[in-house]
């Protein structure tokens, strides 16, 4: 499947098509059963033209794993729900059950890691917070075995559909695609950016807006974590924009006559070095 998007924009990378399944792909990648991993390292390969598979036994990590709909994985997180909810804010050297477990999975932990345990990754204030943020998650368990990532280019629209369609944009190309977005729609506000892991805001987010009768497109990669993981493996600074696929649709037939064949688009390519 081919996007017209895509060539408007330039992309460096081709569009990412996540879908939910009951088979799995031949020769996809997909880490080992119990075995610790970053979705965003998948992402990184998928973009690179891999398939990649996940199940409920290989999703990396309890983020992860909550992340792509297999319901919710912070209950298997170290120390549970309040485990994870120190770890995300103030971390464990207030709370003594806190580093009583820190130090029982020390051995088996980066010296990183154990440090965010021990003064926690800070990304909340309280822990109270963080069990209000895994409340307001749209936390779902998917009625499928396998979500797979498949470049755009490797899908057959004849044989399978995608939930949602994921593309990897810089700042100039973000701003395209929010236009885009609103471009045939009454209300201005068909694009959201909530603040969640970078997995989450390619999966349970937009998986939530999928069912909506008018869904909207998530912004991800605010996540500072997963930043630093797409920054290790693409050298880039780029957004994720994950559309729902009937909204991913509707972008692509307002190409021909949306601003992306007029000249204001034109001169920022060519000022950007990739236009005539």
């Amino acid at each position: 499947m081919e996007s017209a998007i895509a060539r408007a924009l330039s992309l460096k990378y081709g569009p990412l098509a996540i879908l939910l399944t009951n088979e799995k792909p031949v020769g996809a990648r997909q880490f080992k059963e119990g075995k610790f991993g970053c979705v965003m390292a998948m992402l990184a390969a998928a973009v690179r033209g891999n398939f990649v598979v996940f199940d409920r036994k290989t999703f990396g990590c309890p983020g992860g794993g909550t992340g792509l709909g297999f319901g919710n994985q912070y209950l298997n997180f170290p120390g549970g729900v309040e485990g994870f909810c120190y770890f995300l804010s103030e971390g464990c050297e207030q709370w003594e059950p806190g580093m009583r477990l820190v130090e029982d999975i020390k051995p088996f932990v980066s010296e990183d890691i154990y440090d965010d345990f021990v003064h926690g990754e800070r990304y909340a204030k309280t822990p109270e917070l963080v069990k209000k943020f895994v409340e307001n998650l749209p936390i779902i368990d998917v009625p499928f075995e396998y979500v797979v990532f498949k470049p755009l280019k490797d899908i057959d629209p004849e044989k399978e559909r995608p939930e949602v369609v994921v593309f990897l944009a810089d700042m100039d190309q973000l701003s395209a695609l929010v236009v885009l977005a609103n471009f045939d729609r009454a209300n201005n506000e068909s694009v959201i950016i909530p603040q969640a892991a970078g997995c989450q805001s390619i999966g349970i987010y937009p998986f939530r807006e999928a069912r909506q009768e008018r869904p909207r497109a998530v912004v991800g990669l605010v996540d500072i974590s997963a930043r630093v993981q797409m920054k290790r493996s693409l050298k880039v600074d780029l957004m994720t924009f994950a559309a729902p696929f009937a909204m991913f649709r509707e972008m692509e037939e307002n190409v021909p006559c949306s601003f992306l064949v007029r000249n204001t688009w034109r001169e920022l390519m060519r000022l950007k070095g990739q236009g005539g």
